[in-house]
């Protein structure tokens, strides 16, 4: 009897060694390919069904790790079957075997949509759910990470996770005491939400909006980020998710984050009062009566790179809405960290030109609104700024940006003086039509302003363009021209001096007497 027993200790013994070898040698990259060719997958399979719970947790670790490496690993562990056998582990009662067949499922579902659907169609959902409802908070964990791949990916698999009834099960993950949970359950339903204004509503009908309010006051950093990306994703969908955000009492804590210690808490809490300020006036103004006009502005003149971008569509999306709202941000200081933006060495790659367009945009967007919010940017050097942005793009989109931006002030201004440096014929003609137009407009009535131009040099400048007799630019001349006695006009047009010689040689000389 005892030689018999040796025998199954013998092999159990190496079972337990093999599997604990792969599993560490797994966790070096460049064992991978060497296991993989060797065949490991087969031999793990079987190994996850082991009637020794030690034996399955270690199968599936090795298993786990070598599916997270990239998607053809994953996709050769589905292929070899070992789906329904951990959706089977996920129902033990051994919570070690839980946790370790929820990390292979989230090392397969988190490469592509199409392994995630893979999961999805094993029938893990239900089993998944099941294990939010463990007592084990590590079980619950497990769970979620898995679901946080799944959605991710797009509405379809976020639906279905939906429709099995995770969310109510998430919310109460995000009420347990341990953050690690908190953190992942707020995760997947930011992730959740972000896909359509459904799945939003869907999160927002199970009460989560009320129980993640107040964890922006935590003092974990991580916790943070995943409630302001959260409520963002829910605000950005229509202004009715973003009120029912707003009602839950963000503001001004919102605001405050503005300055946390964590980058990422930062960003995120501008992420969120840009989705909340986009909406409506009425929104916005919520946002400038709780003091977050000035916060914004230092954010974004404090911020790096592209974590500067949900700050500066704030400040536009907000002075769009009305010239009050716009004002606020030009006293504020808001135009020179803008126009600094502008200044930096040229955009190299797609986020600059990104950052660089909502700034052109934004500057637009305040100084659309009246003379004296164009005469604010001209006093900050916005006008030269995006004039060099148009001349020389990095970019299609920045070029194009930078024109409306530029068009939209120049209609707006009224200071001549501030104009007279972009009579340029290297300029778009589109843009110059704008700039000469504010002179058309401006010199019929105001003799002072007539003089002026002439003394600078400006009226030459105008007279030595020569656009196209018929194009709304040559019209623009011509009603300036008309502002001048002809005598003027003639002195300062190009070739003045060669006419008047002209006229000499073809008039008669004296008499000779």
């Amino acid at each position: 009897m005892r030689a018999v027993l040796q025998v199954f200790e013998t092999y159990q013994r190496a079972r337990v060694s093999f599997v604990q070898s792969v599993a560490e040698l797994a966790m070096r990259p460049q064992n991978v390919d060497a296991l993989q060719n060797a065949g490991v997958m087969q031999l793990l399979r079987p190994l996850l069904l082991d009637n020794v719970p030690s034996i399955q947790q270690s199968a599936a670790l090795a298993l786990g790790r070598l599916a997270n490496y990239n998607d053809e690993l994953a996709e050769a562990a589905v292929s070899f079957g070992v789906l329904p056998q951990l959706v089977h582990a996920l129902s033990e009662q051994n919570r070690f075997c839980k946790k370790a067949a929820a990390f292979v499922l989230r090392a397969v579902a988190k490469h592509t949509p199409q392994l995630s659907q893979a999961v999805v169609d094993a029938g893990a959902l239900h089993a998944l759910v099941g294990c939010l409802e463990e007592f084990d908070p590590g079980v619950k964990e497990a769970a979620a990470w898995v679901l946080c791949y799944i959605v991710r990916h797009n509405g379809e698999l976020a639906q279905s996770v939906v429709d099995a009834g995770a969310l109510p099960l998430l919310v109460l993950c995000v009420q347990e005491p341990e953050l690690s949970l908190k953190q992942i359950a707020a995760s997947v339903l930011s992730d959740i939400c972000q896909h359509s204004p459904q799945l939003a509503q869907s999160v927002v009908d199970s009460a989560a909006v009320v129980q993640l309010a107040p964890l922006t006051t935590s003092s974990d950093g991580k916790l943070k980020r995943q409630v302001c990306s959260c409520l963002s994703q829910i605000a950005r969908h229509s202004p009715e998710l973003a009120d029912v955000v707003v009602e839950a009492q963000i503001f001004p804590q919102i605001i405050y984050l503005l300055k946390d210690v964590d980058v990422h808490v930062r960003k995120n809490a501008a992420k969120c009062i840009r989705e909340v300020s986009k909406h409506t006036a009425e929104l916005a103004q919520l946002i400038v009566d709780a003091g977050g006009v000035g916060a914004v502005v230092d954010y974004v003149a404090e911020a790096q790179g592209n974590a500067r971008l949900p700050g500066v569509m704030t400040l536009g999306s907000m002075s769009a809405f009305s010239e009050a709202v716009a004002l606020t941000v030009v006293a504020s200081g808001g135009i020179p960290p803008l126009v600094g933006i502008l200044e930096e060495d040229e955009a190299t790659d797609a986020t600059e030109v990104r950052v660089k367009s909502a700034v052109a945009w934004s500057l637009g967007e305040i100084g659309r609104h009246s003379p004296e919010h164009a005469k604010a940017l001209s006093d900050a050097s916005a006008l030269p700024t995006l004039v060099s942005l148009v001349r020389e793009p990095s970019s299609e989109d920045l070029h194009m940006t930078a024109a409306d931006a530029l068009k939209a002030i120049l209609e707006r201004s009224v200071q001549l003086a501030s104009l007279e440096p972009f009579v340029d014929e290297t300029l778009p003609e589109d843009v110059l039509t704008c700039v000469v137009n504010q002179f058309a407009k401006v010199l019929p009535h105001d003799a002072s302003a007539r003089r002026s131009l002439v003394a600078s040099g400006g009226l030459q400048k105008m007279l030595e363009l020569q656009p196209e007799p018929e194009s709304k630019l040559g019209e623009l001349l011509r009603s300036i021209k008309e502002c001048y006695p002809k005598e003027m006009v003639d002195y300062y047009s190009p070739n003045y001096s060669e006419k008047l010689l002209d006229t000499l040689d073809a008039s008669s000389g004296p008499a000779v007497v």
